[in-house]
């Protein structure tokens, strides 16, 4: 542990560790997927599935891995701020956030509702045509809750989360900041305590958050390090799981605090190249993973239907089934996280905010 202590947001630049750390939860959730989904039910097919008995204890270990999203959320809490400090705009802010979780979200919206209804996805099973237009726009703007709708994509739950923390930030910085009044703070303030206790687990932002203004980090090197960190990762995903989330923000705090820490035994293992190329595909690798998965699931339940191993049947999905994940969400990254960003972001950025700006210029 070191110090001095200081409140003062600070840009971290590139970090391998968060990179390598959004890999890891990525790659968690992908698990969980690859053991639910051979069970056929999590579609609401009859078929029993093709998940061969298994031990209970790797059955718990496996459940758990859907935590990685809350590892998504401490370090979002840990980058934003130190975003919009640079931006010093928020609607410039925004901009790059909706640049940013956008067009892979919105390609795989329009395909999902496009497609679903003509292989008969669950999810648009008498709907009608009145709760297929209310779901589109529902789930198109992360509110399907609102309206009493369940998610279409299967993980954009988690953007919910993430677009409440990006409004509630932007509108407290901009109270602070631009305002100039932090008593209006003390409501926002508030309102993100009642969340926590009203949805548990977006208090893993205030984790991050912690670390972005507090000079605090845990270096801990060698093997003991290392296992004190799985030690962490495992009470925190744990406790997630069987207890509550506010019991697993001690050992995520530590965690965080030692993926953070340069030259910690974490911190070195999570800048592996393998983690880095997952971290960098993170996001896609998030959301495509269901979508690559499903058609290779349906195969299974009819493979199983015809008398097929489930053993041979569910290691084929796993091998398939990641090898097809990793390709689809590089792909997804490289053509639309990179190319199409940046061909709307030259779009958009000027025709949006040059008009802004002259408006505001004084004549």
């Amino acid at each position: 542990m070191r110090g001095p202590v200081r409140l003062k947001v600070v840009d971290p630049g590139f970090l391998p560790a968060v990179q390598g750390l959004r890999g890891v939860a990525a790659t968690s959730v992908l698990v969980v997927h690859l053991y639910d989904m051979p069970k056929g039910g999590i579609y609401d097919v009859v078929n029993p599935g093709f998940l061969p008995p298994i031990w209970p204890w790797l059955q718990s270990v496996i459940n758990v891995g859907g935590h990685g999203v809350e590892l998504f959320f401490m370090i979002s809490g840990f980058l934003i701020p130190a975003s919009l400090m640079r931006h010093r705009s928020v609607s410039k802010f925004l901009f790059d956030r909706a640049l940013r979780i956008m067009p892979a979200y919105l390609i795989l919206h329009l395909t999902l509702f496009v497609v679903g209804p003509l292989v008969g996805y669950k999810f648009f099973r008498d709907i009608g045509v009145g709760g297929y237009v209310e779901a589109f726009f529902g789930n198109l703007f992360f509110v399907p809750e609102l309206l009493g709708l369940p998610y279409a994509q299967q993980n954009a739950w988690t953007l919910t989360y993430e677009w409440a923390f990006y409004v509630w930030f932007a509108v407290t910085f901009g109270a602070v900041a631009r305002l100039r009044s932090p008593a209006l703070a003390i409501p926002l303030i508030a309102l993100a305590v009642v969340s926590f206790v009203r949805w548990p687990m977006s208090a893993f932002f205030a984790i991050g958050m912690i670390f972005s203004v507090v000079d605090l980090r845990f270096r801990l090197a060698g093997w003991r390090g290392l296992l004190l960190g799985l030690v962490c990762a495992a009470l925190m995903y744990g406790t997630l799981e069987y207890l509550h989330p506010f019991y697993g923000l001690v050992p995520g705090f530590v965690l965080f605090g030692m993926v953070l820490a340069p030259g910690s035994a974490v911190s070195t293992a999570l800048g592996a190249r393998v983690l880095q190329f997952l971290g960098r595909i993170s996001y896609s690798l998030y959301l495509v993973h269901p979508f690559v998965l499903f058609p290779l699931q349906v195969i299974g339940l009819k493979l199983v239907d015809h008398g097929v191993n489930r053993w041979l049947l569910w290691v084929g999905f796993i091998a398939l089934g990641v090898a097809a994940s990793i390709v689809a969400s590089a792909a997804s990254y490289e053509f639309v996280e990179v190319r199409l960003r940046r061909m709307l972001d030259g779009m958009l950025r000027h025709a949006i905010f040059r008009p802004i700006g002259q408006i505001e210029r004084p004549a």
